[in-house]
């Protein structure tokens, strides 16, 4: 009897341990599929980083390229704005516009010449820092109370002259082109840039007989201001 209980529980015995063994090997199999499971989302969260950092390298270039743009048209709208600036002239292209002269942006000074029977000759000169352009008309030059006028003196007008720094323009005044005795006795002339010019001048010549005066168109050398009748 002992001799057959002694093997009943070594066969026991044996079964135990298997079932044990059997055990022990499922849960080593259950933890290590719980490991996979678990490193799994862990590969996926940061695939997910990987690629939502990749849109966001994407976005930002994409930020960069519209500001580039951005910038590049408030460049090209400046530049139209100072292209708008000018006169048309007629065929696509702009001219800017210069500034006329006025009395008041000019130095003035006279003298009296002997040449061609005797003329005042004027001279006009822009004030320092000034530009200005005298336009391709006769100056105009008035005298006495009466505001009597010269006429031309030279049948076309000349080209405008640009004064700037030492530049000089001439005219030539002769104030009496008759050859009868009589006239206005003055002592002064009343100049200025065209019939509207706001600031005329009045230019001291000495005591002069006035009637059916001229004038002629602004010169850059003396010698052509010179009126000839």
């Amino acid at each position: 009897m002992s001799g057959n209980r002694r093997k009943a529980f070594l066969v026991s015995a044996a079964l135990v341990g298997g079932a044990m063994l059997m055990t022990a090997c499922q849960d080593s199999d259950a933890a290590t599929d719980t490991g996979a499971s678990q490193s799994s989302p862990s590969a996926a969260q940061a695939g997910g980083a990987a690629a939502s950092s990749g849109s966001s390298a994407s976005d930002s270039g994409q930020g960069t390229d519209k500001g580039t743009d951005a910038t590049g048209k408030g460049t090209e709208a400046d530049a139209d704005a100072g292209a708008g600036s000018g006169v048309d002239t007629g065929d696509g292209k702009r001219e800017q516009v210069e500034q006329i002269c006025g009395a008041n942006d000019i130095s003035w000074s006279t003298r009296s010449e002997s040449q061609a029977g005797g003329y005042i000759l004027i001279m006009a000169k822009a004030k320092s820092g000034i530009t200005c352009y005298l336009p391709a008309e006769l100056p105009t030059v008035a005298f006495g109370s009466d505001g009597t006028e010269a006429g031309p003196a030279e049948q076309s007008v000349g080209a405008q002259v640009k004064l700037s720094g030492s530049t000089t323009a001439y005219a030539g005044v002769n104030p009496k082109t008759t050859n009868e005795d009589g006239g206005k006795e003055l002592d002064s002339i009343i100049v200025a840039v065209g019939n509207e010019d706001p600031d005329p001048v009045s230019l001291p010549v000495g005591t002069i007989t006035v009637d059916e005066p001229v004038v002629t168109n602004w010169h850059t050398a003396p010698a052509d201001a010179v009126p000839f009748n």
